[in-house]
């Protein structure tokens, strides 16, 4: 999809904590791979650590986490502060779930990209994820 990096982008989808569904990880992970990009899907039950030791070993271009649990508000800010202590400063921190649009400002506000909710459309996912890599990434 995005030419100007030589590579497909690169995504990890991951489902952090406690929360055991996965149906819309793995929606999205689908979408991803049919938009051209490469997508390593973490598995159930990671944690913010996890998380960001396997963006850095797999060298990608995007963060999509998938949230349900409404632990966001916790698990947001520890990825992106762990991102920053590793120096991942041009990886987009994005996903989805269960958020109320109130705490998706305040996401945002301190950082974190474009969330998402339920019945977005994958379409749209993928066009947000290359426009924000084509933008930061060259």
């Amino acid at each position: 999809m995005n030419t100007s990096l030589n590579r497909p982008i690169r995504v990890l989808v991951a489902k952090v904590g406690l929360d055991g569904h996965d149906r819309g990880a793995r929606v999205i992970a689908t979408a991803l791979r049919d938009a051209g990009m490469e997508v390593i899907y973490t598995g159930l039950r990671q944690t913010p650590e996890m998380v960001v030791n396997a963006a850095l070993q797999e060298d990608v271009d995007a963060i999509g986490i998938s949230i349900l649990s409404g632990a966001h508000m916790t698990v947001f800010p520890r990825v992106a502060a762990l991102m920053k202590e590793k120096g991942l400063n041009d990886v987009l921190l994005t996903g989805g779930g269960i958020i109320p649009a109130d705490d998706m400002a305040t996401l945002n506000e301190m950082g974190v990209g474009k969330l998402f909710a339920p019945g977005a459309p994958t379409s749209e996912v993928a066009e947000y994820i290359n426009n924000w890599v084509t933008e930061h990434r060259q």
